[in-house]
């Protein structure tokens, strides 16, 4: 079973403004729960003992609250203060401390619940599969955000990029440092890695059957806040 884990904790949340201007978005609350806490309840819940957060905009604020809720799992916090990674170069650094075990990343953009601990298992059973990365994709009718044009398609597990995508990255993976090992910059997307994975046909997905909350607006935070959501 998976020990590791990471969260995406370090973006600054710009088009969340004015919201983000002085809470980092990981810590704005849907039903009373932040962001971050979903995200952290879910991989503890599953049974992760570890986990990396990086951190950048108004980091203070999470460090913080991380101390005050003592979360049942060891935590690393990664600061990313002076240059911001991006979502490979902030995983890469954030995870120095997993050795080459696999780990979850996971982005707490994503309205997480344990309504997820099924697809959680999923995911990991197709990965220790196939010994290689997967993600967990959602098709696209399903988000309530209906302006996602897609990143990917998913057909027998394997995932392929293609002129017209019909599945949306949902924001949880399970991969490896050895899989970011061979890029050479300090800071870079995971979307080189996936797009090598691919050429390579070394990219496998699950599909997630949840309706599909992600909070990438200030519009978006509002309208999914106001909705009736059972955690």
């Amino acid at each position: 079973m998976i020990k590791h884990g990471m969260i995406l904790a370090a973006g600054i949340g710009k088009r969340m403004q004015p919201l983000t201007l002085k809470t980092p978005k990981p810590l704005l609350e849907v039903n009373k729960i932040s962001l971050l806490e979903r995200a952290m309840n879910l991989l503890i819940d599953y049974g992760v003992e570890e986990i990396s957060i990086n951190v950048h905009h108004l980091s203070d604020q999470i460090e913080k609250f991380i101390k005050e809720k003592n979360f049942k799992a060891q935590i690393n916090i990664s600061k990313e203060i002076e240059t911001l990674l991006d979502t490979g170069g902030g995983i890469f650094k954030g995870t120095k401390h997993f050795d080459d075990n696999p780990f979850f990343v996971i982005n707490p953009d994503t309205l997480w619940s344990k309504r997820y601990i099924d697809e959680i298992k999923k995911l990991e059973e197709n990965y220790f599969k196939n010994n290689s990365p997967v993600l967990m994709l959602v098709n696209k009718k399903l988000s309530i955000d209906k302006s996602f044009k897609g990143d990917f398609n998913l057909i027998n597990n394997k995932i392929s990029r293609d002129k017209k995508n019909e599945y949306i990255f949902t924001g949880l993976q399970i991969t490896k440092r050895s899989y970011l090992a061979s890029e050479k910059s300090e800071v870079f997307s995971m979307n080189k890695i996936w797009d090598d994975l691919i050429r390579n046909k070394g990219l496998y997905g699950i599909e997630s059957l949840l309706e599909f909350y992600h909070l990438n607006t200030q519009e978006m935070y509002k309208k999914i806040s106001n909705m009736e959501i059972t955690d």
